[in-house]
C-alpha cells in the first residue's frame, strides 16, 4: 500500500472539486467517486489536509474579496445592479463559486480561474461568462496563449463547436 502525503495528488481532488459550481453536486461527487476508485485499485491512500479556508461566517466576506481581485470594480457595479429580487444570487455567487471554492488550497487562483474558463466552454451556452472569466484569466496573469492552450486540450471532450464558441468569445475579448 502507498500512502502519500504529499500536495500533488491535491491538485487532481481540487481539480474536481472547482467543478462543483458549475457541473452540480452530482457529476463532481461521481468525478470524485472515479478517481477514489482509481486511488484505491492503484493502493493508494490519501491523508489529504482540508483545503478549506473559510467558516460559515466570513465566507461572503472572503468570497467578494477573491471576485474583486480577479475581476475589479465590475463586481460591485454587478451588485449593485442587480434587480433587488435578485441580490441573493449575487452573494450566493460570491460565497458559493469564490468564498468555499476559489479561496481553497491545493491549487493556485491563476489555475482555479484557467479551469473555470474550461469548465464553462465546455458547457456550451455561457458565453457571456465564458468572456468574463477570459477578462479573470488575464487579471490574473494567464495570457491568450495560454488559454488558447486549454481550450484547446477540451477538443477532444467538448468538441468542435463549444471549443469555437470559445475561441471566438476570446478573440473578441482579446483580438487578434
Amino acid at each position: 500500500m502507498y500512502i502519500n502525503k504529499g500536495a500533488h495528488w491535491t491538485i487532481f481532488k481540487e481539480a474536481i472539486y472547482q467543478c462543483a459550481p458549475y457541473l452540480g453536486f452530482p457529476k463532481t461527487l461521481n468525478a470524485i467517486a472515479e478517481i477514489n476508485e482509481v486511488f484505491k485499485a492503484k493502493n493508494i491512500v490519501l491523508l489529504l489536509e482540508s483545503q478549506k479556508q473559510v467558516e460559515e461566517e466570513n465566507r461572503l466576506d472572503k468570497g467578494l474579496a477573491v471576485q474583486v481581485e480577479i475581476f475589479g470594480d465590475i463586481i460591485e457595479k454587478n451588485r449593485d445592479n442587480a434587480p433587488s429580487n435578485q441580490k441573493h444570487m449575487q452573494d450566493y455567487l460570491s460565497a458559493f463559486c469564490f468564498g468555499d471554492f476559489y479561496t481553497r488550497g491545493g491549487l493556485d487562483l491563476k489555475t482555479r480561474e484557467l479551469l473555470t474558463l474550461c469548465i464553462l466552454s465546455s458547457l456550451g451556452g455561457c458565453e457571456s461568462q465564458v468572456k468574463a472569466h477570459v477578462r479573470g484569466n488575464l487579471n490574473v496573469g494567464n495570457d491568450k496563449d495560454m488559454m488558447i492552450t486549454a481550450i484547446t486540450h477540451c477538443l477532444p471532450y467538448m468538441g468542435f463547436p463549444r471549443t469555437l464558441n470559445a475561441l471566438s468569445c476570446l478573440n473578441e475579448i482579446i483580438p487578434e
